[in-house]
């Protein structure tokens, strides 16, 4: 019998430290492809690193004179321009999504084909922003289809700029990502309407609540963690913003860099081979996003636990 009790002994496997097996690659992944990046982002910080033709100059320990010279260099007025075309475009985003996100879950509507409706929505968020840019580049160009339509109607007596004029731009790009990116949110925002309980919009209702009450006393207040993950991805995706106003305005920030953001102004580093400063204003950036992203969150959720303190 002893010897059978050790054999059972020896097959009998110990399955208690498989689970750190199974999230190793995870670690591994986020230590080589972001850990490490980051730390070296913040250490070239530090450093004078950049090419001058043939010659590299560093790196040289300069401490946070990168970070000084970024701020004497304007980074204030391309963050200015980043946050107007953020909020000109998310501002009729939200509102759009949320509008339709409230009529496709309304099951007093009933709309029908709101399958088709759901993927013609979305469509737009498969487009390569590249391709998207392109489109409008070639749309409003001085000699393009715009300007011809508006010549035959009779709006204008003569091609219009587009592109050199700073509200257009600003108008454009945040066109584009109001057209990418209202599909997501409103497939977002109906998934959180869709887990609100439908008996609290029966009961609503019963009560008198007009449509618009319900909204605001009902929908939105439970709406409202599903909310706050999307204000807080889309000002990540705003500060982030690069593709559209890059092509849109071939990389230069048109006219006279009142369109260039801030990873528009770090590419130029890194295009430049001026690691310093590209480190310097990637740190910026992490830490505003950071900041912005704790506030945001911060506010908007004391709010929304104080509402359903106050419903209890």
């Amino acid at each position: 019998m002893t010897e059978e009790k050790k054999i059972k002994k020896r097959r009998k496997v110990n399955y208690d430290n498989w689970g750190y097996f199974f999230i190793a690659p995870f670690f591994i992944v986020f230590t080589v492809f972001q850990l490490i990046p980051l730390i070296s982002t913040f250490v070239n910080s530090l450093f004078e690193n950049y090419r001058v033709g043939l010659t590299v100059v560093g790196p040289r320990f300069i401490g946070f004179e990168n970070f000084r010279r970024i701020f004497d260099d304007n980074i204030l007025v391309y963050a200015k321009n980043t946050l107007v075309m953020w909020i000109l475009g998310f501002v009729p985003q939200i509102v759009f999504s949320l509008l339709l996100s409230v009529w496709f879950t309304n099951t007093e509507l009933r709309l029908k084909g709101q399958q088709f409706f759901k993927t013609v929505i979305y469509m737009p968020n498969l487009i390569m922003a590249s391709a998207f840019a392109m489109l409008f580049f070639t749309l409003f160009s001085p000699e393009g289809p715009m300007n011809q339509l508006l010549l035959k109607v009779g709006l204008i007596s003569e091609n219009v700029r587009f592109f050199e004029s700073e509200r257009w731009v600003h108008a454009l790009v945040a066109i584009m990502n109001c057209l990418m990116w209202y599909g997501n949110t409103t497939i977002l925002l109906m998934a959180g309407i869709m887990g609100i309980d439908e008996s609290l919009f029966e009961a609503a209702r019963i009560d008198g609540a007009s449509p618009l009450q319900i909204f605001f006393r009902v929908t939105l207040p439970l709406l409202m963690p599903i909310f706050v993950y999307v204000i807080i991805t889309s000002l990540i995706g705003g500060i982030q913003m690069f593709d559209i106003p890059q092509i849109l305005t071939n990389g230069e920030g048109i006219p006279n860099r009142t369109s260039m953001t801030i990873i528009m102004y770090l590419n130029k580093h890194l295009a430049n081979k001026n690691y310093g400063m590209a480190g310097a204003v990637s740190v910026i950036t992490f830490i505003v996003t950071g900041v912005l992203s704790f506030s945001v969150y911060s506010i908007t959720m004391k709010q929304f636990r104080n509402s359903k303190g106050g419903a209890r």
